[in-house]
C-alpha cells in the first residue's frame, strides 16, 4: 500500500490555502475556482484550520450570516487533524472514516506538504485492490 508521500507525488503538491483573516465569501473564490471542496488555513506560515464547504453550508447558510462579513477564523475547523507523509494510504482512510472528514494535511515536521481527499485514498485503494486481484488471476491461470 502506497504512503501519504507516494499519493501526494502521484496526484501533485500544490496546496490551495487562505489567511484566516480573509472572508468566508474569497475562501469560496478559492474552492470555486480550483474545484475543491477544502481549503488549508494558515496564519504567518502556520498550519491554524481547514475551511470546508461543509463549514459554509452549516455555519454560514444555515445560521443566516453573511460570507462577505464573517471571517474564515470564525468559522474554521481548528484542531486538525494530519498525517505525515510515511502514513499508509489505508491508515489515512480510516483515519477519515473514523473522524468523519473529507480532507487531511500531510504534515512533515512543521511543514504542510500536501492535502489528501477521501478520493484521493478512495482511488488508491481500487488500485491496489485491482494489481492484487490482477496478480491472483495470473497465479491462478498459471
Amino acid at each position: 500500500m502506497k504512503t501519504a508521500s507516494q499519493v501526494l507525488q502521484d496526484k501533485g503538491h500544490q496546496i490551495i490555502s487562505i489567511r484566516s483573516d480573509r472572508s468566508v465569501y474569497d475562501a469560496l473564490h478559492v474552492l470555486a475556482e480550483h474545484r475543491i471542496g477544502a481549503l488549508i488555513v494558515f496564519e504567518n506560515d502556520q498550519l491554524v484550520g481547514i475551511f470546508s464547504e461543509r463549514d459554509y453550508a452549516r455555519e454560514v447558510v444555515l445560521q443566516g450570516r453573511d460570507a462577505k462579513k464573517t471571517a474564515v477564523a470564525d468559522l474554521m475547523t481548528k484542531n486538525v487533524i494530519t498525517v505525515t507523509p510515511c502514513q499508509p494510504i489505508d491508515v489515512c482512510m480510516k483515519i477519515m472514516s473514523d473522524k468523519r472528514i473529507r480532507h487531511l494535511p500531510v504534515v512533515d515536521g512543521e511543514r504542510v506538504i500536501g492535502m489528501l481527499s477521501i478520493g484521493d485514498c478512495v482511488k488508491e485503494t481500487i488500485r491496489e485492490q485491482e494489481f492484487v486481484i490482477k496478480q491472483l488471476e495470473n497465479y491462478i491461470q498459471g
